[in-house]
Formats: C-alpha cells, sequence, structure tokens
C-alpha cells in the first residue's frame, strides 16, 4: 500500500526533494518497506509552470488542504518562515501526522511547542535538514551521544557568510562583491539579511545546544553579531597575525549554564576550522569522554538539503508503517542562560592611537583598570597617528566592554575601528 506523502513548499529544496524521491523511487520504497507517492504540494502560486514529475491537479495554495487531506500520512515542511509553517505544522502534529522539516527559524522560536504537540499525540517531528544541510548532525546528537555529557560546540553553520569570507581572504575580493558572487551561484538568498546578519546560524546554534545540553534554548537566548562589519583590512591584519574569519556559532555548558553566541572570529590558521573554505560547515562537538568529534559537509544548497530531508522521509515512513510514537525531547528550562557579558573569549583590537610617547601607557592602563590582560601588541605607525593591534588573554565580555570604553575616551585613541573575538586556541 502506498505512503500518501503531503509537502508544503515547492522552492529549492522543495523541487530537489520531489526529484530525489523520483529519481530513487525503487531505493526509497525497498527501504521504507512500500512506495511513498507525494500526492499533494502547497506552494504560492498553483498555476505557475513547474518543470517537475508531478501533475498540475496536486498542487494547490492551502497548507492546511494538505495537511488535512486524508491521503496525506507524513507532512514535509520545506516553505520556511514561521506562518503559515507553524500553524500547518501543529494541525499535522494535532491530527497524528508525522512531520519533517527543514525550518530552523521556527524550530529555534517555537520548538518546545511544537514537541509537545508531537509528543501529546505520539507524532514525530523529525528536523535534520535543520541543521547543517547535508551533514548527519541532528541524528548523531539524538541517539549516538546520550551517554556523553557534551560540554561545547563550535562550528561553521553558514554556507553564505562562509564562501563570501572564503572569497575576501582568499582572492582579496570586497564584500559586496563576494556577496554578488554568492548570489550567482545560489548560495546567498535575495535577501541574504539573515545570513549576514547572523540569523540563520543562531538559530541552528540555539537548535544544537537544545539538543547538546538537553535544554530549552531559543533564538533569542543566543548573541548575535553578523559579518556586515567584517573589512578587508579585518582580513589582512588576521593573516599577518596567523588567524582566518569565520562566523563561528559557540555553545558552552558550565556551572549548570548554558552560554550560546554568534559572531565573527578570528581562527588560528593550523585549526580545521581555519581549512573549511567557501560553502562547507563543519561543527566540532565537545565532551570529556569523546573528546573532540568533528562533522563535516556542504551545509548550503536544495541537493544537500534535499538529502536531509528524504532521510527524515524515510524515518518517518517507516514509523508511520509500525504505528510507532515519534522522538521526542524535555525541552524545559532547566539550565540558565548566562548573558553575553558573563562569557569568555580571547579579544582582537585595532585601534586608530596618536603617535606620541606615552600612548601605549595610557592604553594599557584601560586595559589593566578592567583586568583584561594583554597579550601582544604590533604597532604600525602613519605620519601622526598610528595603528596599534592587540591580541589580549582570554577575558569576561563585560570586562572588556569598559575597556573599550574607557580607550574611547582617552584623548591619543582617534578610534576604536575593530573589535573582534579569537576562537579556537587555548
Amino acid at each position: 500500500m502506498t505512503l500518501g506523502v503531503g509537502l508544503l513548499g515547492a522552492g529549492t529544496v522543495g523541487t530537489a526533494v520531489l526529484r530525489l524521491l523520483d529519481e530513487h523511487a525503487e531505493d526509497v520504497a525497498r527501504r521504507v518497506g512500500r512506495p511513498i507517492e507525494v500526492v499533494q504540494v502547497a506552494v504560492r502560486d498553483p498555476s505557475g509552470h513547474r518543470d517537475l514529475p508531478l501533475g498540475p491537479d496536486r498542487f494547490t495554495d492551502d497548507p492546511l488542504r494538505v495537511v488535512r487531506s486524508d491521503e496525506v500520512r507524513v507532512v514535509v515542511e520545506v516553505m520556511g518562515g514561521i506562518e503559515p509553517a507553524r500553524t500547518a505544522i501543529l494541525e499535522a502534529l494535532r491530527l497524528g501526522k508525522r512531520v519533517v522539516t527543514a525550518n530552523k527559524e521556527l524550530l529555534a522560536t517555537h520548538g518546545p511547542e511544537l514537541f509537545e504537540a508531537a509528543a501529546t499525540t505520539g507524532a514525530g517531528l523529525h528536523f535534520e535538514a535543520a541543521v547543517g544541510g547535508g551533514i548527519p548532525l541532528i541524528r548523531p546528537l539524538i541517539e549516538s551521544l546520550p551517554g556523553e555529557r557534551l560540554t561545547r560546540l563550535l562550528g561553521i553553520v553558514n554556507g553564505t557568510t562562509n564562501f563570501v569570507l572564503t572569497r575576501m581572504t582568499e582572492d582579496g575580493t570586497s564584500f559586496d562583491d563576494a556577496l554578488a558572487e554568492a548570489t550567482r551561484l545560489g548560495y546567498a538568498e535575495p535577501d541574504p539579511s539573515d545570513d549576514l546578519e547572523g540569523v540563520d546560524a543562531a538559530a541552528k546554534c540555539a537548535i544544537l545546544a537544545s539538543l547538546a545540553f538537553d535544554t530549552r534554548v531559543t533564538l533569542d537566548d543566543v548573541y548575535r553579531e553578523g559579518i556586515d562589519r567584517v573589512t578587508l583590512e579585518d582580513v589582512e591584519f588576521a593573516r599577518r597575525l596567523g588567524y582566518v574569519v569565520k562566523l563561528l556559532a559557540v555553545a558552552e555548558l558550565e556551572d549548570g549554564e548554558v552560554a550560546a553566541r554568534v559572531h565573527p572570529a578570528m581562527v588560528p590558521t593550523d585549526h580545521p576550522l581555519a581549512a573549511v573554505r567557501e560553502a562547507f560547515n563543519a561543527v566540532f562537538v565537545s565532551g570529556p569522554n569523546v573528546g573532540e568529534l568533528m562533522f563535516y559537509g556542504r551545509g548550503a544548497g536544495g541537493a544537500p538539503t534535499a538529502v536531509a530531508v528524504v532521510g527524515d522521509l524515510v524515518t518517518a515512513a517507516r514509523l508511520a508503517g509500525q504505528d510507532r510514537p515519534g522522538v521526542t525531547f524535555p525541552w524545559e528550562p532547566r539550565r540558565t542562560i548566562r548573558p553575553m557579558e558573563r562569557m569568555e573569549s580571547q579579544y582582537y583590537l585595532l585601534v586608530d592611537v596618536v603617535d606620541r610617547p606615552g600612548v601605549l601607557a595610557q592604553v594599557a592602563g584601560a586595559f589593566g583598570r578592567h583586568r583584561v590582560s594583554i597579550r601582544s601588541v604590533w604597532q604600525e605607525g602613519r605620519g601622526n597617528e598610528a595603528l596599534l593591534v592587540l591580541i589580549t588573554h582570554r577575558a569576561n565580555e563585560g570586562d572588556l566592554r569598559g575597556t573599550l570604553d574607557d580607550l574611547r575616551a582617552l584623548d591619543v585613541v582617534v578610534e576604536v575601528r575593530s573589535v573582534m573575538r579569537v576562537e579556537g586556541e587555548e
């Protein structure tokens, strides 16, 4: 007996899912134990021409019509955004239907609500494709590592920004030109603001932290900075100092508190993350028993994400055929979220100062008053002005912010031109 699937969204990922299911129909049927058929697809414009292996009668502009169809046993949501995706998924779960989603924004914002709905009816909610494209990452956290008490996640989880930074680093390409190339190649959306401002990476960080540390972490809990202020000057100074600039997602469990943040950072050139180029993603997972595990692969593009969606679909279809309940998560607010001012990191600072005797002592005094230790200083003269490039030892974020306030108040400081964290060094 054929298992009916309803698809919400037929954009880049949805189209790739339909093609994979058509091309691999026999393999999928063999793994599930019966054929799978996409019986309805919700799209914005059902009349639009679609070069897809489905007849025009399968398309509708009503997601709830798809969800409520008696033919549909599994709902696949790849439309993105909060609404109408949230309403459609909640309705599917209320009806006891399995759901596969790639919607990281929705999970990072309303994950506990969705999993509570799934637990109430015993329906399953599968989301491997929500983080890392085609990289198997969610399932290992859920199924392979419950015996480990994970302490840290560190990784590159946004392919668009990694592509832009790669071009700036390797070719000296300007930010705007690198972004234009990413758009031409399909790595960047027409509106790339969620990628560039770190929203996409922060949503993924929230999901990973929730799973790794068995607690509720939402998008609002993740401190966020994007790459829009990273300059070629920063990239060049990083190279001279032995670093590469990356947009990192960092989540840590310390003293029972969870710290989660997304921001540009300088990574040592000998660190494995420094070699993660273009649209690839990589995530390090750390624990006292397993040490460091690295997950690496293509993190952007419709095809890799579609592979993860189809993998979840196969799992959901198997469970549906066996009438087995889906996986649920105790996402309760059991741990405190550590505010950014209490987090710690190393820092890189680029400070424009007046070039005269005693300047360095005044600058060092600002650091000393806030207990921020300077690891190295590099000075470049520029006539009446000079550039100070400083790297600190590991310091408290609140103390660093106090140092910055003092620096900006000094009459010998023309401008604090750049501040960036340094990660990957112990």
